[in-house]
């Protein structure tokens, strides 16, 4: 073991703290282990020179990872594999005979009257596993008890469920993505389902608020929750305006789904509703929140984090940033028929054991469903 001598470290960080110096340059390179993947040869004794320091502890990383994502996850099924969702359309009215009755008219009432019913179906299902062997004789010489060779054992178990948990979290993302992507593609004029609040906010003040800067503007947050509390109660009343199927659709608020970017809702929550009195006037629906759609980049930065770069089905590539938030019906979005499982194989020549962690997952969008999506963007006016 490498053992250093830090008494002209100390002395500094006492005259530091105590006010008596300024604040200079400190080494900390001797203080702070950052961890070897081997031992080299300071790993012995500082007596006779020759004995291999012994593991004193043994500390596994094994954090389960439990995710962050919005809420989409819906049923499993053991048999069958293509979804059927079957819609009626709404029934036009006709003229009321009863209030004009015309002596010797026959009012049949065997007319048979058809109604409108559409199918749609969805039979797409994707898969991917994991696989890892699994050995105990080989690693006994490792541990010093049963106790440890277990917790090494659950340590890679969990590094399994973590990688899972990680990668269905992706996918749950990519779905809502598509489904963001579907309806900023298809409208792309409208203004209706696909929704530039900053240009709406600018066109009606008369303002030239940046994208880069409108999540700093109060007055703008406050335009934005108000748009939001809008068309919670938009979509709540039967239209064809809110979903790229033209359907009849409405949903009611036990069937709302809202997810806003972090920083967008923080914003409305640090800078607009603490400084509100009565902040029940400008409160926005519920929301669960996502730290980016598709991904951090290397910054964290809100170009970055807003964004979203995809190929839709139809091989358009959406690339969009300024995305806060979207809006939508249960049923618009979804991941279902989850099916994991695990198989295991003993290989006898070598000692080992093969598992395989095999998962299908089904994941949808259905166009004639209620989605919005409010983002910011700067025009050619701003």
């Amino acid at each position: 073991m490498k053992v250093n001598q830090i008494y002209e470290l100390v002395n500094s960080i006492t005259t530091e703290v105590l006010g008596k110096g300024d604040v200079v340059l400190e080494d900390l390179s001797n203080i702070v282990d950052v961890g070897k993947e081997l031992f080299d040869n300071t790993s012995v004794d500082n007596y006779v020179k020759t004995l291999v320091d012994k593991v004193a502890k043994m500390v596994f990383v094994s954090r389960p990872y439990s995710g962050s994502i919005p809420s989409i996850m819906m049923d499993s099924w053991e048999f069958g594999a293509v979804v059927q969702k079957v819609s009626a359309e709404l029934p036009e009215a006709v003229e009321n005979k009863s209030w004009e009755l015309t002596n010797g008219t026959d009012y049949s009432p065997n007319v048979f009257y058809k109604p409108t019913v559409s199918n749609k179906f969805f039979n797409n299902k994707s898969t991917f596993e994991i696989d890892m062997s699994f050995t105990e004789m080989q690693v006994k010489g490792s541990f010093t008890n049963a106790s440890e060779l277990n917790s090494f054992i659950t340590m890679l178990y969990n590094a399994v469920e973590n990688s899972f948990t990680v990668k269905i979290d992706g996918l749950v993302m990519r779905t809502i993505n598509n489904m963001i992507a579907e309806t900023i593609h298809g409208d792309a004029t409208s203004n209706i389902k696909a929704v530039n609040v900053l240009k709406l906010y600018n066109d009606e003040t008369g303002k030239t608020i940046k994208a880069k800067d409108c999540l700093k503007d109060i007055d703008f947050l406050r335009y934005f929750s108000m748009k939001m509390g809008l068309y919670r109660d938009r979509l709540s009343k039967m239209s064809t305006l809110f979903n790229l199927g033209a359907k009849d659709r409405f949903t009611p608020a036990d069937r709302l789904h809202c997810v806003m970017l972090t920083d967008a809702k923080k914003s409305l929550d640090v800078y607009l509703q603490a400084d509100i009195r009565h902040n029940e006037n400008t409160m926005y629906p519920p929301c669960e929140t996502v730290p980016y759609w598709q991904g951090s980049g290397t910054d964290y930065g809100f170009n970055s984090i807003s964004s979203i770069n995809v190929k839709i089905p139809n091989g358009t590539t959406v690339n969009k940033s300024g995305i806060l938030a979207i809006m939508f019906d249960s049923e618009a979005v979804g991941i279902s028929n989850l099916n994991r499982r695990v198989t295991t194989n003993y290989n006898p020549k070598g000692e080992f054991y093969n598992n395989f962690f095999k998962m299908e997952v089904g994941a949808f969008n259905d166009l004639n469903e209620n989605f919005v999506v409010f983002f910011v963007e700067d025009t050619e006016s701003v």
